[in-house]
């Protein structure tokens, strides 16, 4: 391998170094793949680490392909490379400095930023399938799993809720409360604050439902928009909430957006009680 057709790449990076070697990769597929190794050394963040790469690179006449933001090891990097005459490529800091000069802002030089972004949307998209399998109380056991529960009757916003919250990596179950169905016992076996009890008065829902019923096409005076149906089922979930001990709130005058993050600010407060 130490021959003149042959090459190592040291891949360098102060986080998991995917992207070095992503760009390296693409580089070399425009060559012979047996001709080249690389070798990826992640997580870099002392000098040591960096004079024995140099030393590996210097005997076998490599090359040093980094992502490294940290400037003391950057910088230390790339002047031993000049000092033992090894072909050495930055692939982060050009495009670094045309954003800096673009957006005229300092960049934040914290290292594994990438990954933490990763990870983060990750939550997010999960958050988000999540809503969707346990929506409308399709399937009880994510009762159990979420970080958060909505109860409520029919149209107080359960759903845009949960889908509001999943942005907000939260995992939400929703479950609709009906008069002739039981509501699911895992209700009653998880922490009283994980479920948040949705109210809503009898004349807005009463709008709500009647509106409904005119995009569907159907009869305004069907029984789901009548009062007296409406306060039934209002009883009835007023009945339940109080029974799991859960926190209440009345959706009436609000925009789901406010809803939502006041149900983010209870379950942050009771996580960290």
């Amino acid at each position: 391998m130490n021959s003149l057709n042959h090459s190592i790449v040291y891949v360098i990076s102060d986080s998991v170094g995917e992207t070095a070697e992503l760009v390296v990769k693409a580089a070399l597929s425009q060559f012979d793949e047996d001709k080249t190794v690389i070798r990826r050394i992640p997580y870099v963040e002392d000098l040591s680490t960096v004079d024995d790469v140099i030393a590996q690179a210097k005997d076998n006449k490599g090359v040093i392909a980094f992502t490294v933001v940290l400037p003391e090891v950057k910088n230390h990097l790339i002047k031993q490379a000049d000092k033992n005459n090894i072909p050495v490529y930055d692939i982060l800091s050009p495009l670094i400095n045309i954003m800096q000069e673009r957006l005229n802002d300092a960049p934040k030089n914290e290292s594994g930023l990438m990954h933490t972004l990763d990870e983060d949307y990750f939550r997010k998209v999960e958050a988000i399938e999540f809503a969707v399998k346990y929506d409308d109380g399709r399937d009880p056991r994510g009762i159990l799993r979420a970080d958060v529960v909505l109860i409520g009757v029919s149209r107080t916003s359960k759903t845009p809720l949960s889908q509001y919250l999943a942005h907000k990596r939260l995992k939400v179950a929703n479950v609709p409360l009906v008069p002739e169905v039981e509501p699911p016992e895992e209700l009653f076996s998880i922490p009283a604050e994980k479920v948040i009890g949705l109210k809503i008065s009898p004349e807005k829902l009463n709008g709500i439902r009647t509106e409904r019923l005119k995009a569907l096409g159907l009869k305004e005076k069907a029984n789901y928009a009548a009062i007296s149906r409406i306060e039934e089922e209002l009883r009835y979930s007023e009945k339940i909430m109080e029974d799991i001990g859960c926190q209440v709130i009345d959706v009436s005058a609000k925009a789901v957006e406010e809803t939502a993050n006041l149900i983010y600010q209870l379950v942050h407060k009771n996580n960290s009680n």
